[in-house]
This record gives C-alpha cells, structure tokens and sequence, in this order.
C-alpha cells in the first residue's frame, strides 16, 4: 500500500535551489488555490504533531521496511487522492499535512559535511518566480516578513520531524509495529479486497505490556499518539468507499482478492 520513498529528492520535489538575495532578489510568491501534485498521492508523511487533528479525517499508517514513516492515508490505492480533484483542489473537510503546505519549500543541508541547514525552494514550482505581481520575498536586499515566516514554519516542521523519527523509534524499542492488513467485504464483489504493505501499531502487544510499561509511555506522551493511531484506521472503509462514489475503486480481479499491494 505505501512504502517510504525512495527517491533522492523527498515526494513532490522535483529539485531544490538554496534561496540566495543574490539570485533571487526579485523573486516573489503567488498565492495557490490548489495543489496539483497532490491529486495522484494517496499516502503523505505525517508528523506526531498532527497525529490528534489528522486522525478524524483519513487513517494513519506506517510505511513498510525498516525506516517507517507514518503517513495520512488519503487513498487506498496508488494514485488515488479521495481528498482533492484533478487539479488538486480540496472537495470537502481534510486535513492537509504540513508536509504538504511545506511544499515548495525545504530546510536542507548545502554541503554533506556540514549540519547547517538553508532554506531551498523547488524551482519548478509555478507559484515562485521573477513575477509582476506576488508578495516579495525580499525587501531591500533582506528577506521580507513573508520569507521569515517560511523559515520559521520549515523550522517548526524539522523538529516536529525530529520528534516523529523518535517516536518510530521508540515503537520499535517496544516491537509494537506489525505487518497491517486491511480486509474489505463489498455486496458486489465475491472476493474481499485485502490491503497490504503497511505497518500498525499491534493491539494484542500493547494490552499485554505491564503497567509499567503502559505508565511511562502515557506519561511521555506515547500513548495517545498510539489511540490516535489506532482509532484512525477505522476510516479505511470510509476512504474506500469515497473512492468508489468518484469512480476512482478498485477494479475487481476474479482470479484474485489482492486489489492493492504497494
């Protein structure tokens, strides 16, 4: 179903360029009503600081192989958005990521050896640009009040980002993550679609950890980031239906119930 990206460059980024007052002093930026690269994504990083406001819209996974990422399922099968149409415009209440609102911005290292991290931006992106109109993104040589606030959100979101990386960590410490399988019975397909390739959190595990166990990951804040979790794959249904009302389903193979393994 989702398997942590593989790529060089993070999902959705096509390149990135370091923002330079030198290269890019008339640079301005456009407001977006939509998201296009979002429409054929169905499965998004999420950080454990949505994990509470993201859990009452769209299910929350955990990307197979050993470095799983938690993701908002925003479909069931690859390329499938339920959340936004072709042009990536929202059909209704969501969540969006900040991953996503993020986008096409980015903290990242300029040199391998070093630790410091420079605001960069995805070129390609239609929304940044020597434009006419927009908001500057420097004023008088320096970066404007807009350009601040993104580097202040994309700092916000690596140590978010920190924080999730050690909260996988410690489920794994704890071998709470398990292989997931979703099952889904429809009146009009004889075989059930089944759905793979994802982690979640193990139920029986955490029921049977002592008390003390249970005591410390409540107290360190663990333990409702699990519920919400938990309490968000109850959505997988309500995702694949949505699909099947915009004719976006699965298509039903007689030879076998596998409908999507990703």
């Amino acid at each position: 179903m989702a398997s942590a990206p593989a790529n060089t460059l993070p999902i959705f980024y096509n390149d990135l360029l370091p923002l330079s007052s030198a290269d890019h002093v008339d640079y301005k930026l456009r407001t977006a009503d939509s998201a296009p690269f979002l429409a054929t994504q169905h499965a998004v990083p999420l950080t454990v600081d949505e994990f509470v406001p993201a859990q009452r819209f769209a299910p929350i996974i955990f990307s197979a192989g050993d470095d799983a990422v938690p993701l908002l399922l925003m479909g069931l099968n690859e390329g499938v958005n339920v959340f936004v149409d072709a042009e990536g415009k929202l059909g209704g209440p969501a969540y969006v990521p900040a991953y996503v609102r993020r986008y096409p911005w980015m903290l990242a290292k300029l040199r391998p050896e070093g630790d410091e991290l420079s605001l960069c931006f995805d070129p390609t992106s239609p929304i940044i640009g020597a434009f006419e109109d927009g908001q500057p993104l420097f004023e008088n040589g320096q970066p404007s009040e807009l350009t601040q606030g993104v580097l202040k959100f994309c700092e916000d979101f690596e140590q978010a980002a920190a924080r999730t990386g050690q909260f996988v960590r410690d489920l794994v410490e704890m071998d709470l993550l398990m292989d997931g399988e979703v099952t889904i019975q429809t009146p009009l397909n004889e075989q059930p679609f089944v759905y793979r390739g994802f982690r979640m959190v193990n139920e029986e595990k955490l029921r049977d950890m002592r008390g003390d166990q249970l005591r410390k990951i409540n107290q360190n804040g663990l333990l409702p980031l699990i519920h919400a979790h938990l309490f968000s794959l109850q959505l997988m249904r309500d995702v694949f239906e949505a699909q099947v009302a915009q004719g976006k389903g699965p298509i039903a193979l007689p030879a076998t119930p596998e409908a999507a393994d990703a």
